[in-house]
Order: structure tokens, then C-alpha cells, then sequence
């Protein structure tokens, strides 16, 4: 099965220069906790609510700080045409549950989360989960 027949389309994007608050507001709307960040089709970055509240809230700056000042840069990403299997072997190693899925093109057509992987009834969704379930120096919080 490709990426494309499990993710979902039509993800909604923030944009550098919108604030925060405005991606907050979009997450709860959208009742996600990730944005991706984009200007126009082209992915820029990637927001979280943890974002928010570590590199905005939690650094003291208020509500109007634009996205581009808490957004991760360093985006990873899978492409549509991709096995499944591939994008929830790169989601264990990375220890992500979701990515932005592109175009050859790299243009963002979609988000690909393990939510999705098991409701398309991959057995790769387990592999993945047990991988990005094992601790981390790198996303610890010690």
C-alpha cells in the first residue's frame, strides 16, 4: 500500500508569519496537535502544540509571536508514492507518530499519522509504535 491511499489530504497550514495563538486556535478547531508550516504548497517547518508551550509560552513570549520563532525547521517528511511501510519504518526510526507527505514535486499534499496506517490495516502501524515508544536522549526531558 502507498502513503497516499492512507493518509489524510487536505491538511490545513500555518504560515510563518501567523502568530501562535492563531495556530493554536487552528489545532483545537482542527482537534490536532501539529500544523504543518508552509508558504503557499511549499513546507517550511512543522508547529506543535509542545512548540507553543516550550519555545513560546515557556521562553516568556507572548501570544502574538509568529510561528516562524517556535516551528521546527528541520522538517522530515515521507513522499505519496512511498510504501507504507517505508513511512512507518522512517516514523520508528525518527520517533514521530506522523509526517507531512509531499509530491515529487515537494509540494505538501497531505499528513501521514499511524492512526492512519492502522485504520488502512497495515501491520507496519505496530512495528512503528513499539520503536517510537523506547526512550530517547534526544526528546527526553531529564
Amino acid at each position: 500500500m502507498l502513503v497516499r491511499d492512507a493518509m489524510t489530504r487536505d491538511a490545513k497550514v500555518a504560515k510563518p508569519q501567523d502568530t501562535v495563538q492563531a495556530a493554536a486556535e487552528l489545532m483545537s478547531e482542527l482537534d490536532v496537535g501539529l500544523l504543518p508550516v508552509g508558504t503557499g504548497d511549499r513546507l517550511v517547518g512543522m508547529i506543535t502544540d509542545r512548540d507553543i508551550a516550550i519555545r513560546a509560552i515557556g521562553k516568556g513570549r507572548g501570544p502574538d509571536t509568529p510561528v516562524a520563532e517556535a516551528m521546527t525547521s528541520d522538517v522530515k517528511y515521507c513522499f505519496e508514492d512511498e510504501d507504507v511501510e517505508a513511512a512507518c519504518q522512517s516514523m520508528g526510526d525518527l520517533q514521530v507518530r506522523r509526517l507531512p507527505v509531499l509530491n515529487r514535486d515537494k509540494r505538501l499534499v497531505g499528513i501521514v499519522s499511524l492512526g492512519d496506517v492502522a485504520r488502512s490495516e497495515d501491520a507496519s502501524a505496530g512495528a512503528a509504535l513499539a520503536q517510537i515508544s523506547q526512550p530517547s536522549g534526544e526528546h527526553t526531558q531529564q
